[in-house]
């Protein structure tokens, strides 16, 4: 029986242009959740460095994870479907253009869609139902017996728990790896892309372009795509420097 071929998306940086998390964030601000105060006063230091390009955005990004993280505790999860639902309906469309394209091209080619995705479960479903995938792995905030947050959290945003959900959706839908293609940007997609056939580095990191350089199977095949404005770049592995 012939196999089932996929395509694997990561949301943050490779289909959405920026972080859901972060929307998400301001959101709470905005809803008295989080105080102002902790972006000022935690946040914002990390995120001007990023900007400014003299930081890296994991780092920016984890800081953020470890005040949701806080700022949950105790709540409902229909809050946070309320807020992930706002979210993506205000901003769900802000998409790269080669990403929006090649989800289109899978769907006429019959392959099954799949989101594995850092951001959290609840906005990881609300992207992955507007764009049409057909599954979608997240990372999953703990809830107890009364479907409150607990505070702990069930991580996708690392290379380790994204390979762990590629396995797992591989004996799921019986899918042929090596005929499959995944879309990524930062270090945690390096698994993720390099268990199939036809990897993307979508505006890749510099750390995911090293562990890509350094990986000779994986910087054969590898596809390194860069958007910038309205053109869109493919880059060979072999002219990439490093400052």
């Amino acid at each position: 029986m012939k196999k089932n071929i996929a395509a694997f998306f990561d949301i943050d940086g490779t289909l959405y242009r920026e972080g859901l998390i972060t929307e998400v964030f301001k959101k709470m601000i905005k809803y008295e959740i989080i105080e102002p105060e902790k972006w000022y006063n935690d946040v914002r230091q990390d995120f001007e460095k990023w900007d400014r390009r003299q930081g890296d955005y994991d780092t920016y990004l984890l800081k953020m994870i470890d005040i949701y993280m806080e700022a949950i505790k105790g709540l409902n999860k229909y809050q946070i479907e309320f807020i992930a639902k706002r979210v993506i309906e205000q901003k769900g469309d802000r998409v790269y253009t080669f990403t929006r394209d090649r989800i289109k091209w899978h769907k006429e080619q019959g392959h099954i869609l799949i989101t594995v995705s850092g951001s959290p479960i609840e906005l990881v479903k609300e992207m992955s139902l507007k764009h049409g995938f057909d599954d979608f792995r997240g990372a999953e905030y703990v809830l107890d017996e009364n479907g409150q947050y607990t505070g702990d959290v069930i991580p996708m945003w690392d290379s380790e728990s994204k390979e762990k959900a590629i396995k797992e959706l591989q004996e799921k839908y019986d899918i042929d790896l090596e005929k499959s293609y995944a879309y990524g940007d930062t270090a945690g997609d390096y698994t993720m892309l390099s268990k199939v056939g036809n990897p993307y580095a979508m505006n890749p990191t510099n750390e995911l372009l090293r562990k890509i350089l350094s990986d000779k199977e994986l910087s054969e095949r590898i596809n390194i795509i860069v958007e910038r404005k309205d053109v869109t770049y493919n880059l060979n592995v072999e002219n990439i420097q490093f400052e």
